[in-house]
């Protein structure tokens, strides 16, 4: 109600001045026979002047010749009463200047009230439309202008071709200044070559601040006509930019939290549609738009509700370039209920499954300019390994969360391929940070999750927490013990000499896991098995001296029950000199395990399982 009052008072007023201004030009020695109502305001005016430029008046005059009509009411009249008056001028053969904030309304009142050539010569649609070609189309201000007068005139001035004409005009004139840009760029190199200089910012797109006044109905359609007309990508991204920060930004009160403005249903629907429409015309072309904003209008589409095919778009386009986004670009808040999870962990898992597939079906050979000349790997392979870190990050963030549920934290870590991480320390942060944040868990989910983990890749330094991490299931812990004891065995082997008998396991490549990432399936496949039967004697030997372990462990604690210090002491280092770091017994003159240890443990060991089948 409030709002409808305010219209009718700007009516009123408006009607009132212009009834004032149009008494200052009316013939006051005549008296009018003729009133025109139009939309509130009221005009006492003269029926021959009219009559000869108006073929609606004129018609509506001839239809009541026998009533004498006095007063005519002209309903919808484009423009409205200011409209009208300058129509009326133009009757009465009064001067006033056609610009660019009234050419529009002048071209749709004169389609409405007839006035062409028809009736009269250089009649006011002529003069309007002369005006929109020869000075309107030629200046691309006064098109951006024309175009929001034409706000308010739709559908007649669309009929009218006065929009197109603009838009084609718009979209000409900034391809041309594009082109001219471009030349002027043009130097030449040290080389002697031509070749174009890279700035910031190209000095044909200054048009990209006039166009963020336009309506976004107005904005697509010369967005599109751009398209069409080849101008560059990167220019589109910026206008694109430009519009949805003063659009969203600057005037949504969801984005600025500080607003007193209320959020009605109304200004929601605006900005649904603003969203949808930005990701439309969003230029196919990588990195035409930085990632940020696309991970911005992401935000938006989730948290205005926009359509699904807007918001697997902008997944689809963030996939193809995930490599470059960052941490804070993908924690994307989640606007559901208050049970979720703090963070929308569905969309990010759907932004992952666009590039892994992305990855496969984008690498093309022909392509030379997405390779890198001095690096060993694929492209691919960088773009996952970088992936791969953003992914450990993003789980370790999200992590502390109490509503997260162990499936959800898996599908997100499992979704790279496993040579995409050459090194788990990240993943074996993120699961500790997990397992610290969820106590509860059963082992069974325990083990589930550390399953995950190739302790083969850990650094020495994660190796080393992991062996003392309580968290961790036993299992994980002998494993990462067994792991760090042939690291240790492979460092040691490295010093030995050529004619030196060598370990077992010096073959086995332990130390960061880098290698064995680089290295494909298939090639891989060959020495699993072999190293897979060295694995099952190691543990056996493991298990073994475990227990030999326990054995002096409990002899110990009976030693010092028993006797005193002294006899404790020559006691305990009897028995550790007893023992060796791997399990060997030493050899006087060399500090490599003899081959008759090593046959003596195989044959332990084979008694061992032995007796246990």
């Amino acid at each position: 109600m409030d709002r409808t009052d305010k219209q009718q008072q700007q009516q009123l007023s408006l009607a009132k001045g212009t009834r004032q201004r149009y008494n200052e030009w009316i013939f006051r020695d005549v008296p009018s026979d003729i009133t025109i109502d139009v939309n509130g305001g009221t005009f006492s005016l003269h029926k021959f002047p009219l009559v000869s430029r108006s073929g609606r008046i004129r018609r509506l005059v001839a239809e009541h010749r026998d009533s004498d009509i006095s007063r005519v009411e002209l309903v919808h009249l484009p423009g409205g009463a200011e409209c009208f008056e300058l129509a009326a001028k133009f009757c009465y053969g009064i001067n006033f200047e056609i610009t660019s904030a009234n050419v529009a309304q002048l071209c749709c009142v004169s389609d409405y009230l007839e006035m062409t050539e028809e009736f009269s010569k250089d009649n006011l649609g002529s003069r309007a439309e002369e005006y929109v070609d020869s000075i309107v189309c030629k200046n691309l201000e006064m098109c951006v202008i024309v175009l929001q007068q034409c706000e308010s005139l739709l559908p007649l001035a669309d009929e009218l071709k006065v929009v197109s004409r603009c838009i084609d005009a718009i979209a000409s004139k900034a391809c041309a200044e594009q082109i001219a840009s471009s030349f002027s760029r043009l130097e030449y190199s040290s080389s002697g070559r031509l070749h174009m200089s890279r700035q910031t910012k190209c000095d044909g797109d200054w048009w990209i601040e006039d166009l963020s006044v336009l309506r976004i109905d107005m904005y697509q359609r010369v967005i599109t006509a751009m398209k069409c007309r080849g101008v560059r990508p990167e220019s589109i991204g910026a206008s694109l930019v430009n519009f949805a920060q003063k659009e969203l930004t600057n005037k949504s009160s969801l984005w600025n939290p500080s607003s007193q403005i209320k959020v009605d249903s109304n200004s929601t629907m605006h900005e649904k549609i603003v969203v949808e429409t930005i990701v439309s015309l969003l230029p196919v072309e990588k990195l035409a738009v930085p990632i940020n904003f696309l991970f911005g209008l992401l935000r938006s589409a989730v948290m205005l509700d926009c359509a699904i095919a807007s918001r697997l778009d902008l997944e689809r386009r963030i996939g193809s370039q995930l490599d470059i986004a960052t941490l804070d670009d993908i924690l994307i808040p989640s606007f559901r209920h208050a049970g979720d999870t703090l963070f929308d962990v569905d969309t990010v898992h759907r932004i992952l499954v666009n590039f892994c597939q992305q990855d496969d079906s984008e690498e093309d050979p022909e392509d030379a300019s997405v390779f890198e000349s001095d690096s060993p790997r694929s492209p691919s392979q960088t773009a996952l390994v970088k992936v791969s870190k953003l992914v450990d990050n993003y789980i370790a963030e999200i992590a502390p969360d109490a509503n997260l549920k162990l499936s959800k934290f898996m599908v997100i870590a499992e979704t790279l391929p496993a040579h995409a991480r050459t090194v788990h320390d990240g993943l074996y942060r993120a699961i500790d940070i997990y397992l610290k944040a969820h106590q509860g868990l059963s082992d069974l989910d325990k083990k589930k999750l550390c399953k995950l983990i190739d302790f083969q890749k850990l650094s020495q330094e994660a190796g080393a927490h992991a062996a003392q991490n309580e968290r961790l299931p036993l299992q994980s812990i002998v494993q990462v013990l067994y792991f760090e004891q042939l690291r240790l065995r492979n460092s040691l082997s490295c010093s030995y000499g050529e004619d030196d008998p060598k370990p077992i396991h010096q073959s086995w490549r332990i130390s960061s896991g880098a290698l064995s990432a680089a290295m494909s399936p298939r090639d891989n496949y060959a020495s699993l098995r072999r190293e897979n039967r060295e694995l099952k004697l190691e543990l056996a030997r493991l298990r073994m001296r475990l227990n030999d372990l326990e054995r002096e462990h409990v002899c110990m604690k009976r030693d010092m029950a028993k006797s005193g210090s002294r006899k404790f002491m020559s006691s305990f280092s009897k028995k550790i000199g007893k023992l060796s770091l791997f399990g060997h017994s030493s050899s006087r003159g060399s500090s490599s395990p003899s081959r008759n240890s090593q046959r003596t443990d195989s044959k332990v060991i084979e008694r061992t399982c032995a007796s246990t089948e």
